[in-house]
């Protein structure tokens, strides 16, 4: 049975670290990363556990281990990760009231648990969790995955923008 919550522990934080580092383009392969969809931040435990500490990282896990997860980014911490932050230069361009939103600052589904719902749960709850006076997700994704694109459009998200930055095509995509 999957369980979603929020991560309240070091070993939760570092279970995501490990999930994140083998969907990351350097552990993977040109065609897996086509087939299965990447992630383009590398956190470290300090960053993580700080954007943890504002708001809980949302989970999946069963049988006591992390399965799939969606980072809580605070807007605060806009210029903390130098790749995201155009997507907050983007956002703030385009919002109508400023920090009414949570950036997703991640998301990853285990590839033993894909296909199952997972990644539709992990927003869910982090939709029903977002703390008071927030009322939007948004978050980018790299045009080359479209394996990511899909999944998010699949669940709701609307595209609020496509811009260019770093060489790369990002599509700003929003859940109210």
């Amino acid at each position: 049975m999957i369980i979603y919550t929020q991560a309240t522990s070091n070993w939760e934080l570092e279970q995501i670290l490990s999930l994140q580092q083998e969907n990351l383009p350097k552990n993977m392969s040109p065609e897996e990363c086509e087939r299965e969809g990447f992630l383009t931040v590398e956190h470290s435990m300090d960053i993580l556990k700080a954007m943890n500490d504002e708001c809980g990282h949302i989970i999946a896990v069963e049988d006591g281990e992390v399965i799939g997860y969606a980072l809580c980014m605070h807007p605060k911490f806009a210029e903390e990760i130098e790749v995201l932050q155009p997507m907050f230069q983007q956002i703030n361009a385009i919002v109508d009231k400023p920090h009414s939103y949570m950036a997703m600052g991640q998301i990853c589904v285990a590839k033993s648990h894909r296909g199952q719902g997972v990644f539709r749960n992990l927003y869910l709850t982090m939709r029903n969790r977002l703390p008071e006076g927030f009322d939007t997700i948004i978050t980018e994704v790299d045009g080359k995955n479209k394996k990511s694109l899909a999944a998010h459009a699949a669940i709701g998200f609307d595209t609020l923008k496509v811009y260019r930055s770093g060489g790369r095509e990002w599509h700003l995509v929003a859940l109210k």
